[in-house]
């Protein structure tokens, strides 16, 4: 029953994902300004996007498993973003209103910014166990955004020249059977380098026990030694291209407040 509201949703949302596209053909472009971007961590791989006149909510959760403890993503948005159609990162009806939603890979435009959804395996086995991830990729308050979901297959040379250099890099870095280990999120990482690296999908208290397989962020860190780290003390983060590092990479943890 739970698999068939999902796809009853998804199917809906399909008309959702033609409708983004064709109205923002249909209007005038909203330009991109330098003005920055707000990052709040709702937990798990959620993270709502603030600026450039959009709000835009990836990959909202149901409370089970690696995401018990975490509240539930009811936040407003204007446009959904899932990876997958996994309840970890694609629970969209805990999410209030009417927005937007997009599943699918694919080129999109909503508001004047054009968001590429990109395919990478959602485990090691080529996709076999749980089937496609979606890796999102837009520019929004003048930073480039790349949020890898639930990868677990390396970065190809193809994917790489299609992504570029992200200023801002959300990876999952706590394993599991369906996204990257602490050395996969190294390495994905290193074929990447962005400016800044904001670590998901790693174990906190919010994990049910019994029904959580990943690893804590401590794990991921220690394997890069010598990038400096930036801690807050809040789930939400402002950032300004003047903030981004100018040579190399640093990562970004954020605070979630039970």
């Amino acid at each position: 029953m739970k698999r068939r509201q999902l796809i009853g949703y998804a199917g809906a949302g399909l008309l959702s994902t033609l409708a983004v596209t064709l109205a923002a053909k249909s209007q005038p472009a909203v330009a991109q300004t330098g003005s920055g971007l707000t990052v709040r961590w709702l937990g798990h791989t959620c993270f709502l996007f603030t600026g450039g006149g959009a709000r835009i909510l990836v990959n909202p959760f149901r409370q089970l498993g690696c995401a018990a403890g975490y509240r539930p993503p009811k936040v407003e948005t204007d446009l959904v973003l899932i990876s997958s159609q996994l309840l970890d990162e694609g629970a969209v009806e805990e999410v209030p209103g009417n927005p937007q939603l997009i599943f699918e890979p694919g080129v999109y435009q909503f508001k004047g910014t054009q968001i590429q959804g990109i395919a990478i395996d959602h485990d090691r086995e080529k996709g076999r166990r749980f089937g496609t991830n979606v890796a999102w990729l837009w520019t929004q308050g003048g930073i480039r955004i790349l949020h890898l979901g639930g990868a677990a297959a390396p970065i190809t040379i193809e994917q790489k020249i299609l992504i570029g250099r992200p200023d801002v890099l959300l990876v999952p870095v706590g394993g599991g059977a369906k996204a990257y280990n602490p050395q996969e999120a190294q390495a994905a990482v290193k074929t990447i380098n962005p400016r800044l690296v904001i670590p998901t999908h790693y174990r906190t208290q919010a994990a049910d026990p019994a029904a959580c397989d990943i690893v804590p962020l401590d794990e991921f860190l220690s394997l890069m030694e010598g990038t400096p780290i930036r801690r807050s003390q809040s789930d939400s983060l402002t950032i300004k291209p003047a903030d981004l590092p100018k040579d190399g990479t640093a990562i970004q943890v954020l605070s979630y407040k039970f």
